[in-house]
């Protein structure tokens, strides 16, 4: 073991190459997903931290949907680039409007999610058509996070880069391969940004882990058992919408991918309730269920009190015992 190339192993980045032409069908001699496209990150996180840093300066403001993931807001606040909330609702799927993208103002760049967390939402084709013009039409810098794509329950999950080559793309082994910890991700990158993108990485992170890279490798020809994987995160899906369901707990998003369940909590918080808030529900739930979720507040900072996000990640028997311990508890 020892430094690989800053972008990454050859023979690995050309196998990520090959897994969009078997996925997505695309001609492995496209562009936007040749294997020089594609550099080797230490986990997405560290792909978001370089697309940030190639594509946009101090001060640019940044489209983020909420409810979203907050690291993206985190990252752009550290680097000096200023988040711009635009909120989507349960009515289009917690997918952004074109309405809801002008209302935010002048943008630099958009980042979007399919599937989402916490919603689990899937962006159908027609939705990521409509991002994408809007993006080009605006000179904003799309960036699609796709870390799930692979765990979906429908149809599967469209790439942005079957409909532009000027959008980055970033995707991870965590997810789908089940590597989570190995620090392992990649990024796509359209010309225009690719030499800063490589400058970035040999100066911050010099290169992905080298035994990361090689597990990475290994982890393409293990597909048969991640699909059953996924498999297994639908029936834990099932189990807990019914489980919630029965605890009370109805409005939910039920999710296309991911692994998460974003439910509305109204009527456990707020006026008439001794509980504030989802930080102080999940508090509770915690200290007196021994069962972990994420408060609202971490993915929506103007609506996530009265949201809830349950993650079925885990095995069938855990989700039973969370839901029988929410049935059976009270305010």
């Amino acid at each position: 073991m020892g430094y690989t190339p800053s972008a990454g192993l050859q023979p690995l980045r050309e196998r990520i190459a090959q897994h969009y032409h078997e996925w997505y069908g695309h001609n492995a001699r496209n562009a936007a997903v040749d294997s020089e496209a594609i550099t080797i990150v230490g986990g997405a996180s560290a792909g978001f931290t370089l697309a940030f840093l190639a594509a946009f300066d101090p001060g640019d403001r940044v489209g983020v949907l909420e409810p979203g993931y907050p690291c993206y807001r985190n990252t752009l606040l550290a680097l000096g680039i200023e988040p711009v909330a635009i909120p989507v609702e349960a009515g289009t799927r917690w997918a952004p409007t074109v309405e809801a993208l002008t209302a935010a103002g002048r943008l630099d760049g958009l980042i979007i999610a399919s599937p989402s967390n916490p919603t689990g939402t899937v962006l159908p084709i027609e939705t990521l058509r409509t991002i994408v013009g809007w993006c080009a039409d605006h000179h904003v810098q799309l960036i699609a996070d796709e870390i799930y794509h692979g765990i979906v329950y429908t149809a599967p999950a469209t790439t942005v880069l079957s409909l532009t080559t000027e959008a980055v793309v970033i995707n991870s082994f965590s997810k789908y391969f089940s590597m989570t910890g190995w620090r392992l991700g990649w990024i796509v990158t359209p010309p225009h940004l690719r030499d800063a993108v490589e400058r970035l990485q040999q100066n911050v992170y010099i290169c992905a882990a080298h035994i990361s890279q090689v597990a990475g490798l290994a982890a393409f020809d293990g597909q048969a058992e991640l699909d059953m994987h996924v498999q297994r995160y639908a029936a834990n899906r099932r189990l807990l919408v019914d489980g919630l369901t029965a605890a009370g707990i109805c409005r939910i998003a039920e999710a296309d991918g991911a692994f998460y369940v974003y439910a509305d909590v109204g009527h456990l918080v707020g006026d008439g309730s001794p509980i504030a808030d989802t930080v102080a529900l999940c508090g509770r739930w915690l200290d007196q269920l021994d069962l972990a979720t994420t408060p609202g507040i971490d993915f929506d900072l103007a609506r996530g009190n009265r949201f809830v996000r349950f993650s079925y990640a885990g095995t069938a028997e855990e989700i039973d015992i969370g839901v029988a311990r929410l049935q059976h508890w009270h305010p």
